[in-house]
């Protein structure tokens, strides 16, 4: 697999690959992808971020711009099954690397462009970031109604979940020509994906023609839909279904429990002070108290971690979660992959690469000699 992608989006889809077996050759142009200098790392050129979503892969360096790296590129490509890039339209064109340019070397292969907005559109080579695309797909929007202040989540959705968009789209592809032998080009937009995760369910009564409410889901958007205060503490539960919700009342037997709440249609049309009511019954035990009873009931109920207690989490580590690999700059800890196969299970392919790590290598492979071309 040729990838020639930076930042997380394409990156996050790729290690994916690497993880299940594939040999990805990062591409990289002399400078490095940005990245390698954002956060925190063993080097001034492996930050965490990139060392987490360019494991396992072999890094080469490239200059498109001569002659030698077009050669070397051409090779490579020859021989992929995958390209994939995440440059904007004019850019990849412009270096000679479009999809009919590549296909004209490899017609089998699977070329996968990872955008910011899909370029039938009129947005079609506006660049775009994680913040961005979150504006304009509505999450600030939707967390203001739920907390009062627009704001972005904790956390670079968009690049992940397009990531993965691509890591399926790319597959498909691969299996349609694992059927028919034929290649295709591949297009995944940020904007387009998230856009469509974010109406699976806030599309809700705008969805009709005519429309019959609006474009929003209230349960995830009522005010008082917030992890619980307990007497020492906090806890996160959803006491929602009937199921769930009759067990809670018949243990708990709280004074306001009564006929107006009985079903869950009920319960959805007054959620707001479902959750209000909740959260006063909550105060009056601990977390340790109320996770022992809800876990006894069934209902889904946790306790509040940070990011960096998941790498004690019993059951992550339980099931393997983690893995430590040897790197040049010594063990690292990396969350591991999330799936488990029977016959065909990954796992963290090896360390990400030291920039053109690989070149020479992999230029030797191709019958290519000499350092970065």
């Amino acid at each position: 697999m040729v990838d020639l992608t930076t930042m997380v989006m394409g990156p996050y889809c790729t290690q994916i690959m690497a993880d299940m077996g594939a040999d990805v050759i990062k591409v990289e142009p002399p400078e490095g992808d940005a990245t390698r200098y954002i956060s925190a790392g063993p080097a001034p050129d492996m930050s965490g971020v990139f060392v987490n979503v360019n494991r396992g892969k072999r890094g080469i360096v490239l200059d498109l711009r001569t002659d030698e790296g077009k050669a070397a590129m051409t090779a490579l490509i020859a021989g992929a099954d995958v390209f994939i890039h995440s440059m904007r339209a004019k850019a990849i064109t412009k270096l000679g690397l479009d999809y009919g340019a590549v296909a004209a070397i490899n017609p089998a292969i699977v070329y996968t462009n990872c955008y910011g907005y899909g370029r039938r559109g009129p947005d079609g080579d506006r660049p775009a970031y994680d913040d961005t695309i979150q504006a304009e797909c509505g999450l600030p929007a939707v967390q203001q109604q739920l907390t009062g202040r627009a704001d972005y989540v904790g956390t670079i959705m968009a690049d992940k979940i397009a990531g993965l968009t691509a890591l399926y789209a790319t597959m498909m592809a691969l299996f349609h020509r694992e059927r028919t032998g034929q290649g295709q080009e591949v297009e995944v937009a940020m904007f387009e994906t998230m856009a469509s995760f974010m109406l699976v369910e806030h599309a809700n009564g705008a969805m009709f023609d005519p429309p019959l409410g609006p474009a929003v889901y209230p349960r995830t958007v009522a005010p008082n839909r917030r992890p619980y205060q307990t007497s020492d503490g906090q806890i996160a539960a959803l006491i929602y279904n009937d199921k769930h919700w009759n067990a809670f009342i018949n243990a708990v037997q709280p004074a306001w429990a009564s006929q107006q709440f009985a079903t869950l249609a009920q319960r959805a049309q007054q959620i707001d002070t479902v959750y209000g009511l909740l959260a006063e019954t909550m105060t009056e035990r601990s977390t340790a108290e109320w996770l022992k009873l809800l876990h006894e009931l069934e209902i889904p109920a946790a306790p509040l971690n940070t990011p960096g207690d998941l790498f004690d989490d019993p059951h992550l580590n339980a099931v393997g979660l983690f893995e430590t690999v040897d790197t040049p700059a010594g063990p690292v800890r990396f969350p591991g992959v999330p799936t488990w196969l029977s016959r065909t299970p990954g796992r963290v392919a090896g360390p990400a690469p030291e920039l053109g790590a690989h070149t020479a290598a992999v230029l030797a492979e191709l019958g290519l000699g000499g350092g970065p071309a």
